[in-house]
């Protein structure tokens, strides 16, 4: 870890301590699952007191980045838990039942990125993304379609195959295949009118009112890593915002 890019005049000590404790992270220093060194360890190797160092700690704990295990140790939180799923998968039907989706991939491919989507996901000219959509039903309900592209320099062994057999949740299969953590997103909600294709999808007469989630996924330090637009059939189903 380089001191000398955090621990500057002006910021706050506990706020260094952080950033180089997501830039270990973000190198692989420490993955999935893995215990972080003890406190007393750490504090020492930053020079500072366990005090300060806990309070960065508890920071990255209290946004799920990592995870404390009473007796055991402090590890980098993975994403296989429920908690975390419903974390980022906001909606629920009416009566308030949450249920994991099932999901179909509809469509895979392998594209040059638009300028729009370079600059929100701080691509290269001439990157390359993947993009697919799947169908998410919810209860045997058709409810909803993600449109999902991520870079191709951090997802390049990506195939249709996989993608479409994999066993655990998206964001999980970005951890465990990619080492791609998803820790934070930010969302924008608009309406929309269902258009053709994902009429037939969802099953509704096309120009049907949808919600439509725009969202970014970030990794450590704020580097987007994936982009999606959701289109949500609010017939039944709702979105739950953060607490």
């Amino acid at each position: 870890m380089n001191k000398k890019n955090y621990f500057v005049p002006g910021t706050p000590l506990y706020f260094a301590v952080k950033q180089s404790l997501l830039a270990s992270l973000a190198s692989g220093e420490w993955v999935r699952g893995e215990a972080i060194p003890p406190e007393n360890q750490l504090a020492k190797k930053f020079g500072v007191s366990i005090g300060t160092l806990r309070k960065a700690v508890d920071e990255l704990v209290k946004e799920h980045i990592l995870v404390r295990h009473q007796g055991r140790g402090t590890f980098v939180a993975t994403q296989e838990s429920d908690q975390h799923f419903f974390r980022f998968f906001r909606i629920q039907r009416r009566d308030g039942l949450k249920s994991y989706p099932v999901t179909q991939l509809l469509k895979f491919q392998k594209k040059k990125a638009s300028k729009e989507i370079r600059e929100q996901l701080q691509l290269a000219k001439d990157a390359y993304i993947f993009e697919f959509f799947n169908l998410l039903s919810l209860n045997d309900d058709l409810v909803m379609i993600d449109e999902i592209q991520v870079p191709e320099n951090l997802f390049s062994s990506l195939t249709e195959k996989s993608l479409a057999e994999r066993s655990s949740t998206l964001y999980n299969f970005y951890q465990n295949n990619f080492g791609v953590n998803v820790i934070d997103t930010k969302e924008k909600l608009i309406t929309c009118q269902a258009n053709k294709d994902i009429a037939t999808w969802l099953q509704v007469p096309e120009n049907t009112a949808l919600l439509q989630i725009n969202r970014i996924a970030y990794t450590y330090n704020e580097k987007p890593v994936e982009l999606r637009q959701s289109y949500v059939n609010t017939e039944k189903y709702e979105y739950i915002a953060k607490e």
